[in-house]
């Protein structure tokens, strides 16, 4: 996602939250929720200071804010490739392989 704009990022960062809030409570044991709870949380601090920012701004070019999320990369590539071991129902796994991808290439914008 080349030069997304900031609101472009939102609906991004939405839809992953969305994803992995299925795939939370799809999943059947503490660590699989853990792990999906720990991006969870990672994104929702960097939407929260994305909603910091005047309707105006929305329009500018994203710049991820929060250190974590900078870092967040490394934490969707890994959960990316623990999909198939981690999300049992396939249309939760394909969605939220799609929303991983939007979110790296946003991440490193």
């Amino acid at each position: 996602m080349p030069n997304a704009s900031i609101s472009n990022a939102i609906k991004t960062l939405e839809e992953l939250i969305s994803s992995l809030d299925n795939a939370y409570w799809e999943a059947s044991t503490i660590e699989r929720k853990d792990r999906f709870y720990d991006v969870i949380s990672t994104i929702n601090v960097e939407l929260s200071e994305l909603a910091k920012l005047s309707i105006q701004d929305h329009d500018l070019e994203y710049e991820p804010i929060t250190p974590e999320f900078r870092q967040a990369n490394t934490k969707l590539s890994n959960l990316r490739r623990l999909l198939d071991d981690t999300v049992f129902r396939s249309k939760t796994a394909s969605k939220l392989e799609s929303d991983i991808g939007d979110v790296i290439a946003l991440a490193g914008n």
